[in-house]
């Protein structure tokens, strides 16, 4: 009973699928239905009319350069001046750190300053960073390089710094007694 039942219901779907109708109502407009409707025509489709996607093959496109294994072997570094355990006396704190860097920065590599493990300021493209208002004490710099990915690529060995900046202690001035 139930393959009986089951060839009965797949014949109804098949052809019920197919089915669309074409009419015209009393204002002259042409519609489309997949139910009939009264004067309504059956409209068969040719196979050209059907809609075929054809993709395009895959376009193999060249990738970007590699990185070389080794990136430590890319530039040669290392921090200029100041020079190591220097101390510079600045009352507001600035300090200019100079870097050498071999071969020349690629354009898209970038330099960045780490102040005490932190970064100071934003990446740029030379070995030449001017910091303001830097706290008195003990500092240690370093210069990294890095790829567009923040890959480091090279780096200077640490530099440490001393800063001096002069402060005056206020001392209360005795006020005047009256007479």
């Amino acid at each position: 009973m139930r393959p009986l039942l089951l060839f009965i219901l797949m014949l109804l779907t098949a052809s019920a699928t197919a089915a669309i109708y074409k009419w015209v109502d009393k204002d002259g407009k042409v519609h489309y239905s997949d139910s009939p409707v009264e004067n309504a025509q059956a409209v068969e489709f040719k196979s050209n009319t059907e809609n075929q996607i054809k993709l395009p093959p895959p376009v193999v496109r060249e990738s970007a350069p590699k990185e070389p294994e080794h990136v430590g072997d890319i530039y040669k570094m290392r921090i200029t001046s100041p020079s190591e355990e220097e101390t510079i006396r600045e009352n507001n704190g600035n300090i200019t750190i100079i870097g050498s860097i071999t071969p020349d920065l690629a354009k898209n590599h970038v330099l960045i300053l780490l102040m005490d493990g932190q970064v100071t300021g934003a990446a740029q493209s030379t070995p030449v960073f001017n910091l303001e208002n830097v706290d008195r004490g003990e500092h240690i710099f370093e210069i990294k390089a890095l790829a567009q990915n923040g890959k480091q690529l090279a780096s200077t060995p640490p530099r440490t710094i001393f800063l001096h900046r002069a402060s005056i202690n206020a001392v209360p001035r005795p006020t005047p007694r009256g007479n």
